[in-house]
């Protein structure tokens, strides 16, 4: 059977993939979140023309060199001032003051000499100088967020100012992480002849969290089907949207998920990718009727394990949050080292970039990619994609790159 390619592999996963609904949070709780709809402005800011300034009100026609005005009040911010200023005349004001009505221009305070109730002029001030004009940040009305984007600490107190104390946005998708393996011991445990450490689990956790989902730990399930279906029932009466598992997807007596998720009604829309590394990778759903629980059944190796979470599982939750930006974003650079032909496989290379001071980004994959390698994993900052059947690559060609989570 042909392997499926990756980009074929990703458009069935995402597809018929819906954001989930939309829920009220308070600002502060919104960071990371996803908005559900557009969002506009509920007033315009600034309100009214306010000095950038402390200094003078004045008419421009009035702030000649050397001209001595009366100065006929004083304006401090959230102070409005309800006289207007006339010819020959001057208001005190600090910045965030409201321009009073008559004013076109502020004379700095620097720019000036005071002598009793008159201020003398000693640098001529053209008209609209040191006046942010009202409107001129954005008007009631206005959309200055989109539906879809994920919220940055700035647009906080962009949304603040727009007049807004809770925002719209997605549900956070819930995420169910399943390790399966006989040999899997918990950090911290003795690992006897012939176990290993579990460590996918704890990277894939923060990978999809980091992503704005809710991931939940359904532990370690022995190589039977019995126990490994019983994990997948958990999964389904706790209503996750997406169950990834780890292990276990392989061809070998012992590889279980891929019997297991069909006996539970899971059916699977591909089983191997033409994929270095990730071959043993599978994709299924549940159907409507039975919660309509997607499921990602990821390789047991660890670099395996993280590389297609990376290109599946994260687009996967950013499509169920309704993001714009679904797929990573593929960069160029240029090779750090030679490649050699590769074979009918795409390969997702672990390599470390580096940007020179001329701009260009010098990507060097490292030199042992074997997927059990965790600590060259863990050292990477990106990775070289390479397609099926590319030649040979000397370095300082080019390449095409995606950057790993920092």
């Amino acid at each position: 059977m042909a392997l499926m390619p990756v980009d074929d592999a990703l458009k069935a996963i995402l597809a018929g993939v819906k954001p989930l609904g939309e829920e009220m949070v308070a600002l502060d709780d919104s960071l990371h979140r996803v908005l559900s709809r557009d969002l506009a402005a509920r007033r315009t800011q600034p309100p009214q023309a306010m000095s950038a300034m402390d200094g003078y009100a004045v008419r421009a026609a009035d702030a000649s060199l050397g001209a001595r005005l009366r100065v006929i009040g004083e304006i401090a911010a959230g102070r409005p001032f309800e006289r207007t200023v006339a010819q020959g005349e001057a208001a005190r004001i600090f910045t965030g003051g409201v321009v009073p009505d008559g004013a076109d221009t502020i004379v700095i305070q620097e720019d000036t000499a005071r002598d009793g109730d008159i201020v003398v002029v000693n640098e001529a001030a053209r008209g609209g100088r040191h006046i942010r004009g009202a409107g001129i940040d954005f008007r009631e009305g206005d959309v200055l967020f989109h539906k879809g984007r994920r919220i940055l600490d700035r647009d906080l107190a962009l949304a603040a100012s727009m007049n807004h104390p809770q925002l719209p946005v997605a549900r956070r998708p819930k995420i169910a992480l399943l390790a399966t393996g006989d040999e899997l011991v918990m950090p911290g445990g003795t690992a006897r002849p012939g176990q290993i450490i579990l460590s996918n689990a704890y990277g894939l956790r923060a990978l999809a969290r980091n992503e704005g989902a809710e991931a939940i730990d359904l532990g370690i399930a022995g190589d039977t089907v019995e126990a490994t279906s019983h994990a997948i029932r958990r999964a389904r009466d706790l209503g996750v949207d997406v169950l990834v598992t780890t292990g276990g997807a392989s061809v070998g007596d012992h590889d279980v998920v891929k019997r297991s998720l069909e006996a539970e009604g899971v059916a699977i829309t591909f089983w191997k990718i033409a994929l270095r590394p990730g071959k043993p990778m599978m994709h299924g759903r549940l159907p409507a009727d039975l919660g309509g629980m997607r499921v990602i059944g990821l390789p047991g190796n660890p670099v395996s394990s993280y590389v297609c979470a990376f290109l599946f599982m994260v687009p996967l939750i950013r499509a169920l949050l309704g993001r714009s930006d679904v797929q990573h974003p593929h960069e160029h650079a240029v090779l750090g080292r030679d490649l050699p032909a590769n074979d009918e496989r795409a390969e997702y290379m672990r390599a470390h970039l580096e940007r020179r001071e001329n701009g260009v980004q010098i990507a060097t994959p490292v030199t042992q990619q074997d997927s059990s390698l965790s600590a060259h994993l863990s050292g990477a900052n990106a990775l070289v994609v390479r397609p099926p059947h590319a030649p040979a690559a000397a370095k300082g060609s080019g390449c095409v790159i995606l950057k790993l989570p920092v």
